[in-house]
């Protein structure tokens, strides 16, 4: 569940012209994990509006092959909007229109038809942004609302993602995370959002507040030296291997989310789904923006998931 946007980023050619696409955090993860894990069912949570873009934006979401029974409309808001800048080093900046954007109403469709019917997935995802963007006095219904989806038997997956330019306090957002980690089954965190948020210096420290909330699944990520996992109680360090030409770094977390949870759910052990994941973000930062052409990120996964999976049989 999350806000799907317009994405306009400068074209690498001409500073002049713009290239357009749709993107949005938890929605990249679907989609990679979609084309990752074809067999897998991924289902978007959504309010788009009833404009151009929006209709456009929903088309993307079928030929992403999401399903879109959780798309909802709003009869007068429209889709946000973001511009993507880069630097010589893939480093990116954001100038964002998404004061009333469609995506912040979702509460108000977040009904017990919605709820029935989200309790057939193994997993719900949402993101610290995908709370964020959720008016304050709505966050409490929201928080009921995947309460209920828990003790229904559905797993949550959290990604903190934390954006401090859409919080009206430091201490609103910690509350909101904190609690979203309370309820959390699988947490995939940043050690960067995690260290502007709560001060924490390491992986480390990253991981003794997510297991202080009893998080089941600690997956810690940090940047490109190494990713720390934690699954009941059992700690692992996986070294990543860097990428040595770095073009975007747009979406690499959210393409390692995708397929690192498309691996879970094939029951795939979790050194594997790590290098996977790894591989998928390795190969997106290098292109531009945040969706990349489809069949790259697939056609790199082929070779590392039959050499990790003879690698684990072997071990």
């Amino acid at each position: 569940m999350g806000e799907c946007m317009v994405e306009l980023r400068t074209d690498e050619y001409s500073a002049t012209s713009l290239h357009q696409s749709f993107a949005g955090d938890v929605y990249n993860s679907a989609v990679y994990l979609k084309r990752c894990f074809d067999d897998v069912f991924v289902g978007f949570v959504t309010v788009t509006g009833d404009d151009t873009f929006s209709h456009r934006m929903r088309k993307g979401f079928e030929s992403e092959s999401l399903d879109t029974s959780m798309v909802f409309t709003h009869p007068t808001r429209a889709t946000g909007l973001y511009l993507i800048d880069t630097d010589d080093d893939g480093e990116r900046s954001f100038t964002y229109w998404r004061s009333e954007s469609a995506a912040k109403t979702i509460v108000s469709f977040l009904n017990v038809d919605v709820l029935n019917s989200l309790t057939s997935n193994d997993m719900f995802m949402f993101s610290g942004i995908s709370i964020a963007i959720i008016p304050p006095d709505e966050r409490v219904p929201f928080f009921n609302f995947i309460k209920a989806l828990k003790n229904k038997g559905v797993k949550l997956v959290f990604d903190p993602n934390y954006r401090a330019r859409l919080w009206t306090s430091l201490a609103d957002a910690k509350a909101n995370f904190e609690q979203a980690l309370s309820l959390s089954d699988i947490a995939l965190v940043g050690v960067e959002d995690m260290g502007e948020l709560f001060g924490l210096a390491s992986s480390d420290d990253v991981m003794e507040l997510c297991q202080s909330h009893s998080v089941d699944e600690v997956v810690i990520k940090n940047g490109p030296s190494s990713v720390l996992t934690s699954l009941n109680g059992k700690y692992e360090e996986h070294v990543i291997t860097p990428v040595s030409k770095v073009v975007d770094t747009t979406s690499a977390g959210d393409a390692f989310n995708g397929v690192y949870l498309g691996g879970r759910l094939q029951n795939l052990p979790i050194s594997h789904c790590v290098s996977m994941a790894a591989k998928a973000a390795g190969t997106v930062i290098q292109h531009r923006g945040a969706i990349i052409p489809k069949g790259v990120v697939e056609a790199t996964l082929e070779g590392v998931h039959k050499s990790t999976l003879a690698s684990d049989l072997t071990t």
